[in-house]
């Protein structure tokens, strides 16, 4: 199967909290950061998750937010993964962001050409590309 989402990071089940309807699920990339997710009992108990089985966060462009500065923010995403900017593509309304983070896994951003330049983006600059755990996909 192929997929329009540009993000489909590899990774590992590193912890699975179930709750009374929906699971926790975070995922290790191959790079050691960390991606949560939350999913429903009933998508965890048919993809047979568990701790250690490969597993791919998805997680579409337009759902990742860009953050500069974020060191010290306080935010209610469980996604803060900090990075550098690898490229930056822009369009005539939005922009292309690819941020590299640390372990070298890249995650890709559609950000408004606006928002792309009032934050001063270009390669090198050091930043947090932003996702809610509800916006994360879980793939085995």
């Amino acid at each position: 199967m192929r997929i329009s989402a540009r993000n489909v990071l590899a990774g590992t089940i590193q912890n699975l909290i179930k709750g009374a309807v929906n699971s926790e699920v975070t995922i290790a990339l191959e790079g050691g950061e960390a991606v949560v997710a939350i999913i429903t009992n009933s998508s965890a108990d048919s993809l047979g998750l568990e701790h250690g089985k490969p597993a791919y966060a998805v997680i579409k462009a337009s759902e990742v937010m860009i953050g500069v500065g974020m060191d010290a923010a306080k935010i209610s995403a469980r996604n803060v993964l900090p990075g550098e900017v690898a490229n930056v593509r822009p369009g005539a309304v939005n922009s292309e962001v690819e941020v590299r983070l640390a372990g070298g896994t890249a995650v890709i951003a559609s950000i408004t050409k606006a928002s792309a330049e009032a934050l001063e983006l270009h390669p090198g600059v050091k930043v947090s590309a932003i996702v809610k755990a509800s916006n994360v996909i879980v793939g085995v």
